[in-house]
């Protein structure tokens, strides 16, 4: 803000309104046209800038290639549209950088010229574009060459495109590293990713590992299960055996012991 408010103070050379045009085959001058110059004038350093451009626009009616009258109508619409800031729809600012522009390479008046060009540097300068600014100071200082404020406004430009491009490159330097730590991050992410799948892996195979396992040992119960069941049915068979073996043993004891032999007769 600082700078902004020195470059507004040093425009000021340039940003007074010309009394009237001078002869010449380009700028003739009527005495319709330098009334309403005078009267543009006027309103100007009442600070009346919207009037004051009427009057100057009445002035190039009268002589569309007054040099005098473009440059005063350009610096009423610079002073309407505040002289800080230039975009799509600041159509004032638009029409005075196309006057300007127009009159810093064509004007036949080297002061008017000189002007044009200072004040376009100034434009360029509130808009930040310092490339720009640098270019048009230099060329107000090849037309004069003894202003020392176009001299000094160049310094602050180029001092403030050093400070800018240090800025750009300290933020292209931050990306860069920002964008190593997102790369960076990016792989330690997928680094964890690749361990949980591992630890996933490595526990499903333990786990079908141990339900292999349980399904063994439960094969294995099973088998010694029916293994048991055999030898019970077979030690209950070998024991209705014997038991029918005793049974039939004593019934057939049973039996010789009631048969009566028969002894001899007397």
């Amino acid at each position: 803000m600082r700078h902004l408010i020195l470059i507004l103070i040093l425009c000021s050379i340039g940003m007074t309104a010309y009394a009237d045009a001078d002869g010449g085959s380009r700028d003739y001058s009527t005495r319709r046209e330098r009334n309403h110059i005078r009267e543009g004038n006027g309103l100007y350093k009442q600070k009346r800038y919207a009037e004051a451009e009427v009057a100057y626009r009445k002035a190039v009616e009268e002589n569309p290639m007054s040099e005098a009258a473009l440059y005063n109508l350009a610096l009423s619409l610079i002073r309407q549209a505040g002289g800080t800031a230039s975009d799509a729809e600041n159509k004032p600012m638009q029409e005075a950088q196309s006057i300007l522009s127009s009159l810093a390479e064509t004007a036949q008046r080297a002061d008017i010229a000189e002007n044009a060009m200072y004040n376009l540097g100034n434009m360029a300068f509130n808009q930040e574009q310092y490339d720009q600014a640098i270019a048009r100071y230099k060329g107000a200082l090849r037309r004069n060459p003894d202003n020392d404020k176009t001299r000094e406004n160049l310094r602050l430009a180029q001092l403030k495109l050093q400070q800018q491009q240090n800025q750009d490159k300290n933020q292209d330097k931050n990306q860069d590293q920002n964008q190593d730590q997102q790369n960076q991050d990016q792989q330690q992410q997928n680094q964890d990713q690749d361990k949980d799948k591992n630890q996933d892996q490595n526990q499903d195979k333990q786990q079908q590992n141990q339900d292999k396992k349980d399904q063994q040992q439960q094969q294995q119960r099973q088998n010694i299960s029916d293994d048991n069941a055999a030898k019970i049915l077979k030690n209950m068979e070998n024991e209705e055996n014997a038991t029918r073996r005793k049974v039939q043993e004593m019934q057939k004891k049973k039996g010789q012991g009631g048969q009566r032999t028969t002894g001899p007769q007397w």
